[in-house]
């Protein structure tokens, strides 16, 4: 009566009604319905420049540390050289602490950078085959696998549609996390597979120490340990780049215990469509 304008939603549905053949009418006021989709719409785009801006923020900053600190990691190996022996051994001592912060640092902006590229450096998605990816990683893992004895078992992997370069990675972080976190038996890694809807599901178990149930999902978030510097080395960036890298393909990844013992690493990649 005012003249105002609503937004509504009509629906038309056959009835019978006393046999007699009907239309049910529903007109709606979808007026909040509207002003929701539109706030989540607004937050969606607002979280979305944000996620770049923080992006852009991380690769620049990264990358920019990287001259400051190779020049104090030159400086300090060459203290290290000069005067080792020469001085005290508190002096000798402070520069390899120094030396080793430096690696430490240069390890983390490496990884860093690395993490904040999976989106704005990965290739466009196409099709491509996971055991390619698989022997990338392999190759890449060969020291570390022969150094610990351990042994990787995969069946005939399939083609998805993904990058391979970051699948290579993927897998490269999985398996590299499995024989760092060993238990004293020698590390044992099986790679299985199977189709899942529109998907192919990956399972990556081994037989080490395993993840209590309480931390399975933190070990996928940035920068978070659950073991100490010097129990095992890393940046906690290793299971971070794996889950970004599988939610850029559309797909999961998760953890769950090995039935013998150690963990499965769960994670799904997009099928080659028909």
């Amino acid at each position: 009566a005012d003249g105002t304008t609503l937004p509504v939603e009509i629906g038309l549905s056959p009835v019978e009604i006393d046999g007699r053949p009907m239309v049910l009418a529903s007109i709606v006021d979808v007026s909040e319905r509207l002003r929701i989709l539109r706030e989540l719409e607004s937050k969606t785009r607002e979280l979305e420049r944000s996620n770049r801006e923080l992006e852009m923020f991380a690769y620049v900053a990264s990358h920019d540390l990287q001259e400051p600190l190779r020049m104090v990691t030159s400086y300090v190996q060459l203290l290290a050289r000069r005067y080792r022996g020469r001085l005290d051994r508190d002096a000798d001592e402070f520069i390899g602490f120094a030396l080793d912060g430096a690696n430490r640092m240069r390890t983390l902006i490496g990884d860093l950078l690395a993490y904040a590229s999976v989106e704005s450096g990965g290739r466009e998605l196409a099709p491509c085959e996971t055991n390619e990816a698989l022997q990338r990683a392999l190759a890449n893992l060969r020291a570390t696998i022969e150094a610990a004895g351990a042994e990787v078992s995969a069946v005939p992997l399939p083609r998805v549609w993904g990058d391979v370069a970051q699948i290579a990675r993927l897998f490269e972080n999985l398996i590299g996390n499995a024989i760092k976190y060993r238990s004293e038996a020698p590390p044992r890694i099986a790679i299985d597979c199977e189709p899942e809807g529109a998907m192919w599901r990956f399972d990556v178990s081994d037989n080490g120490i395993g993840i209590p149930p309480e931390f399975r999902e933190r070990v996928f978030v940035i920068f978070q340990r659950l073991h100490s510097r010097e129990a095992y080395p890393g940046t906690g960036i290793g299971l971070a780049i794996c889950q970004r890298i599988v939610e850029r393909h559309g797909g999961w990844i998760r953890a769950e215990p090995a039935s013998g013992g150690g963990s499965v690493f769960r994670f799904t990649l997009p099928a080659v469509p028909a």
